[in-house]
């Protein structure tokens, strides 16, 4: 089952006709970074958002708190010292959209701070406003940002473990992990701690084909140790097609 990220494909479109753009290119489920310029949008904007996936018919399966300025560098608010009560208020307006729309899984991106006592309560905060609505928070390996300090999956197993809830997950980006060096064949033996997983050719980030790696082949150990979920489709649209889907 594959969902397109709307951050990343159909950007040649506003993003309130991204949803139906989707639909249309066949795709059921959609997922998508934070959508808003602020922490805590307007409810207006909130409310546009929402009836975009609505009324496009498709499933929104994953959704990320808000991050900061990403375009400036910035990937997360969790380790920030200082915006403490920002990322908590965030995970409240975050938590009742994913409950509206029936989002069960949320992207709680780490920020690139070393990881202290402070990040680790924030985490527990968002696992547990999040377990109330019957969501997931994962845990994301990033390449491309040299401060941003989880970098491999055992990177952030050893953070989940520290948060210690059990609906703290890894969300298995292929691509960043790749890029990053770390072994892919070894992500088969932790289903269970997986979340969510996205897909993303490398070198260049594109779709499925345009690079080197058995991106279908990782899919298929991962199928048969028990992942069930959905693949998020994030990659830079090089060819513009979806053919890749036929061999998949």
């Amino acid at each position: 089952m594959f969902d397109a990220n709307l951050s990343m494909l159909f950007t040649e479109l506003p993003l309130l006709e991204r949803p139906q753009a989707a639909r249309a290119a066949g795709f059921d489920a959609v997922e998508i970074w934070w959508p808003f310029a602020d922490a805590v949008p307007e409810t207006r904007e909130i409310e546009a958002f929402e009836s975009a996936i609505e009324d496009a018919g498709v499933r929104l399966v994953g959704l990320n708190f808000f991050a900061g300025d990403m375009p400036a560098g910035d990937r997360g608010l969790a380790s920030w010292p200082g915006r403490e009560t920002e990322f908590r208020t965030n995970v409240e307006v975050t938590v009742a959209i994913a409950a509206r729309l029936g989002c069960r899984t949320l992207n709680a991106l780490h920020g690139n701070f070393e990881t202290t006592a402070q990040t680790i309560s924030n985490y527990r905060f968002a696992a547990d406003v999040a377990a109330e609505a019957g969501a997931q928070i994962v845990v994301e390996p990033l390449s491309g940002a040299p401060k941003y300090p989880i970098k491999t999956a055992q990177q952030a197993f050893d953070v989940i473990d520290e948060i210690d809830r059990g609906n703290v997950k890894l969300l298995a980006d292929l691509y960043h992990l790749a890029t990053n060096g770390d072994d892919l064949d070894t992500l088969a033996d932790h289903v269970d701690r997986i979340g969510h997983v996205q897909i993303a050719d490398a070198p260049g980030r594109g779709e499925p084909g345009t690079g080197e790696l058995d991106l279908f082949g990782h899919l298929a150990k991962l199928r048969a140790n028990g992942y069930t979920g959905f693949v998020g489709a994030e990659y830079k649209p090089v060819t513009h097609s979806f053919a890749w889907r036929d061999n998949a």
